[in-house]
């Protein structure tokens, strides 16, 4: 069982930025794939972005690419999700993912674990 608790979300205005972070406990963190996922009112949950078990690969969806940055660090079981340029659209509610093994996937049933999530809203 892997835990994850994600927190850092709120409200900023647009162009602002945040950066939420997932902290994990339980097995053996750095067996896992993290992802960081969204789901807004009234839409299916999406990939935003996702790394490696060492970090040394990371993935984004391209609505964020270039905006945003995942990174981890395994000794300390967390894994972050700096958000910058923030655009209304970017508003949902974010969630931390864990995916046994060394693929990242980028669709909600590849992965094994997830947390709460935490509400992120952007003004305009």
């Amino acid at each position: 069982q892997v835990q994850l608790v994600e927190s850092g979300g709120g409200l900023v205005q647009a162009g602002g930025s945040l950066r939420l972070s997932c902290a994990a406990s339980g097995r053996t963190f750095s067996d896992y794939a993290m992802g960081w996922f969204r789901q807004a009112p009234g839409k299916e949950r999406e990939f935003v972005a996702g790394i490696t078990r060492s970090g040394g690969a990371t993935y984004y969806a391209d609505s964020v690419k270039g905006r945003f940055a995942i990174s981890r660090d395994n000794a300390k079981y967390m894994v972050y999700l700096q958000m910058n340029s923030l655009k209304p659209e970017d508003t949902a509610v974010y969630y931390c993912a864990a995916e046994l093994g060394a693929v990242v996937g980028d669709r909600q049933y590849d992965y094994d674990y997830w947390g709460q999530g935490t509400q992120v809203i952007v003004s305009s």
